[in-house]
């Protein structure tokens, strides 16, 4: 999850001696580009959103990926691409693609399950790649392996390592859901031993296998948001404070906060292999989607899409949450919302604080 050019907004977010926290406000001038190679994947994690029916099977020819990527690409600017599947490794033209988008001035970081396939770590080297992100869901193999599969917290951890010892730098990604956010305070010891530079924080959605949820036969992922806000905000100094960069999602917001739709004002590219480009993450699972690649060409689509549902504006903040996921929004006895909900790609980030020097001031 991303946002057109990212740029920290201190707005007093509890500070905490030694770090400094922040709202990851929406500003102009800068394009994010999340491209999805191919669906394929190695594992069936329980909370995937991939949704095959909306997202087709395609794996894109190299020749495909290059053309689409000219045509998001601005030579003038760097824009953000973030490669992703399915398992991105997957596909046997990553380090070539990757070597493409550095020549259009992308900034490129790659989301992997850590498996890390055709010997990824030796055909593409650390100045290739801005950053290398692996998906774990769990402090240990108790908590990861029964979320995303047996064995993987083994090979995910293991190829973390190797690519820290190589000089990549990573990001972590973890999920937070009923399945394992008792164990999210556990994380930040951990990233400290792996290395990693950055954690991304952020919640299961309501699309892919988990829209299929039933909590009437047990199936109960979802966080309630006293939970999320006791907890996530609480790990994310924790994680600061050991002198990791941590995003998470704003999700609820403060009375005195304006709600922005980054559908708006940003400049998002979600893109499957079927040509199918969303501006919304939310809508995935419906063929709602803005725009769609046709004969190489990025094409607006008319009708009853995502972006005509932007323009509307509700005391609830998001429109697609309202639309998609009411269940999420809990009300007052007067009908108006506890809390309204963020754009999803609203982000709050907790860094250490530096002095002027550039030294880590102590706590």
């Amino acid at each position: 999850m991303a946002n057109k050019k990212s740029q920290i907004k201190n707005i007093n977010l509890e500070p905490v001696a030694g770090t400094v926290a922040g709202t990851v406000a929406f500003k102009p001038g800068e394009r994010n580009v999340f491209f999805h190679l191919l669906t394929g994947c190695n594992l069936s994690c329980k909370h995937c959103y991939i949704n095959t029916d909306q997202h087709g099977t395609a794996t894109l020819p190299l020749h495909t990926v290059l053309r689409w990527l000219k045509r998001f690409a601005r030579p003038e600017q760097k824009s953000n691409l973030i490669l992703l599947g399915g398992e991105p490794t997957m596909h046997p033209d990553l380090a070539k693609i990757i070597k493409a988008a550095k020549s259009m001035r992308y900034a490129v970081t790659v989301d992997s399950n850590g498996y890390l396939f055709h010997d990824f770590l030796d055909r593409v080297s650390p100045a290739e790649l801005d950053f290398l992100s692996f998906s774990l869901d769990g402090p240990d193999p108790a908590v990861n392996d029964p979320i995303r599969g047996e064995g993987v917290y083994a090979v995910c951890t293991e190829n973390l390592k190797k690519a820290v010892s190589m000089g990549f730098r990573t990001s972590l990604i973890y999920t937070v859901s009923a399945l394992n956010i008792d164990h999210l305070h556990r994380m930040p010891a951990l990233l400290t031993e792996l290395g990693v530079e950055r954690f991304f924080i952020q919640g299961i959605g309501l699309r892919g296998k988990s829209a299929a949820c039933d909590p009437e036969k047990g199936d109960q992922w979802q966080v309630d948001p006293q939970q999320w806000l006791e907890v996530v905000p609480v790990v994310a100094r924790e994680s600061a404070r050991a002198g990791i960069h941590v995003t998470f999602p704003k999700v609820f917001l403060d009375c005195k906060d304006r709600f922005e739709c980054a559908g708006r004002v940003a400049e998002n590219y979600f893109i499957f292999p079927n040509g199918r480009v969303y501006q919304c993450p939310l809508c995935e699972d419906y063929p709602i989607h803005s725009y769609e690649m046709l004969d190489d060409q990025l094409i607006h689509r008319d009708g009853l899409n995502e972006d005509r549902f932007f323009e509307l504006d509700i005391p609830e903040g998001c429109v697609m949450n309202k639309l998609l996921q009411p269940d999420t929004i809990e009300y007052r006895a007067d009908g108006t919302p506890v809390h309204r909900i963020s754009c999803c790609l609203l982000k709050q980030e907790m860094v250490m604080k530096t002095s002027e020097s550039g030294e880590v001031k102590p706590e």
